[in-house]
């Protein structure tokens, strides 16, 4: 079936916010300006504060939220159903593991490239499907099963790619293999948000966008509040701010102020999210999930390509070896395989059908001659 001009514009606009809200962060990240007090010119790596300025764009698809509502009601006949009462603390628990893993991502944006950042976030399907057995009961496929071990093999392939591209980057060796393991270590608690998510509020039918939002409420104010004490929390050579302390807010709108245009990457970035969760919604609902993990594995090959075109980093085609794996082992996961299948099924049965029937034919008419 042929989509509709909206549903076109909704997965158009999905891959272009999503692909837009990580090469925002990284252009942040690449920006250099001097801080304050006439401190010397030093690379923006303000992690914290990136991450408070993402969960201020989830905070904001309540607003999106509210509005539908609103225009909703003012409908003839609402199409929308009534909200159900439901504990807002419930979304606290998510809402932490987002704050946590979306922080050490980050920090590790800063010590690696765009592209692998993207990619290996694909490994939250292992560590999904591992908690889920474990805490949901459920049982997986042998597909699924399959679709963990090659994301294993992608994931490899990937890391020896960036060991292979560190040679030709800004970013050392070291900073490299560290990024990329606080990666992959921060899907372990995406996938925590996730078994939680299901396991206590998907429960309640609280509509997506307010889902969302109540869980950037509360990553906002948690982590804003928690900059203060970051501020004073000494960091050592982890710390890319002159202070050395774990992050330096007042550093870094310095830092805007001598450089613009970093104000409009994380501007990008904030709006970015909010439009990627509220197209990401509407094409679930409008097309398919399956729709939703294509346009998002879609999105990692235009990060990549605009990383190169824009010079941020270099070819290397392990990459693209490593990026091809990794969409199989998601499509193998995510039931892709399924479809396809049944499509070869059914054109084998019904070429099988043609050729008995020309067979029986054939048949008939050498006993018609006899």
């Amino acid at each position: 079936m042929a989509w509709s001009r909206y549903q076109l514009g909704l997965a158009a606009l999905m891959l272009l916010t999503g692909s837009i809200n990580t090469l925002a962060a990284k252009w942040a990240d690449n920006f250099s300006a001097a801080g304050c007090g006439g401190t010397e010119e030093h690379g923006f790596q303000h992690p914290f504060l990136q991450a408070v300025g993402m969960f201020l764009g989830e905070f904001s698809c309540l607003g999106v939220f509210y509005l539908l509502v609103w225009r909703d009601q003012r409908r003839p006949e609402p199409s929308m159903a009534p909200s159900q009462p439901f504990n807002p603390l419930l979304f606290l628990p998510p809402a932490l593991c987002d704050m946590t893993g979306t922080s050490i991502m980050y920090v590790a944006l800063n010590m690696t490239s765009a592209s692998s950042f993207q990619m290996l976030r694909g490994s939250v399907i292992i560590f999904t499907g591992l908690l889920s057995v474990a805490f949901l009961g459920r049982k997986l496929e042998p597909s699924q099963w399959l679709g963990i071990l090659v994301t294993i093999v992608g994931l490899v392939v990937v890391g020896l790619a960036d060991l292979r591209s560190s040679h030709d980057q800004k970013h050392k060796l070291t900073e490299v293999i560290t990024g990329d393991l606080l990666i992959v270590m921060a899907q372990v608690i995406v996938a925590i948000q996730m078994v939680l998510e299901e396991k206590f509020v998907y429960k309640h039918d609280v509509h997506p966008l307010r889902a969302v939002g109540t869980e950037g409420f509360f990553g906002f104010i948690i982590l804003a509040l928690l900059l203060v004490p970051m501020y004073y929390i000494p960091a050592g050579s982890f710390s890319g701010n002159p202070r050395r302390t774990l992050e330096d807010a007042l550093d870094a709108f310095c830092q805007i102020g001598h450089r613009p245009l970093i104000a409009l990457a994380l501007l990008g970035n904030i709006s970015s999210i909010a439009f990627f969760n509220f197209a990401g919604i509407s094409v679930t609902k409008e097309i398919s999930a399956t729709t939703r993990m294509v346009l998002d594995s879609l999105r990692t090959l235009v990060i990549w390509a605009v990383s190169l075109a824009v010079g941020w980093e270099t070819f290397h085609g392990l990459e693209i070896l490593g990026f091809g794996v990794l969409l199989v082992g998601a499509a193998l996961y995510n039931g892709l395989h399924r479809p396809l299948l049944a499509r070869l099924r059914v054109e084998e049965a019904g070429a099988a059908a043609e050729r008995e029937g020309l067979l029986c034919g054939e048949s008939t008419a050498i006993n018609g001659e006899s």
